[in-house]
């Protein structure tokens, strides 16, 4: 299944267009490499996803084509999530 995909029907990003442009910013790593939207993802692959302050971490658990609200968050376990400190400037 391609990322922008997994990541819309996991309800990790809520668009599909919204996937794709932050992976094209590259703020999206599977398995520890810079992945374009139409990476192709597998069960146990690792995504790390920077969302503003924050670094997330995740496990792909299942690939389904479509989910509803209820099963979505069985798609994946969230591994690690830090919060990035403000950087201050002098």
């Amino acid at each position: 299944m391609r990322l922008d995909k997994f990541l819309k029907v996991s309800r990790i990003i809520k668009r599909r267009t919204l996937a794709k442009e932050i992976s094209e910013d590259g703020r999206i790593e599977v398995n520890g490499r810079v992945a374009k939207a139409g990476t192709s993802l597998s069960v146990g692959d690792e995504l790390v996803i920077r969302f503003g302050r924050a670094i997330v971490t995740y496990e792909v658990l299942q690939l389904n084509e479509k989910a509803r609200k209820e099963d979505a968050e069985g798609m994946y376990k969230v591994i690690n999530e830090e919060k990035i400190e403000k950087e201050t400037d002098f």
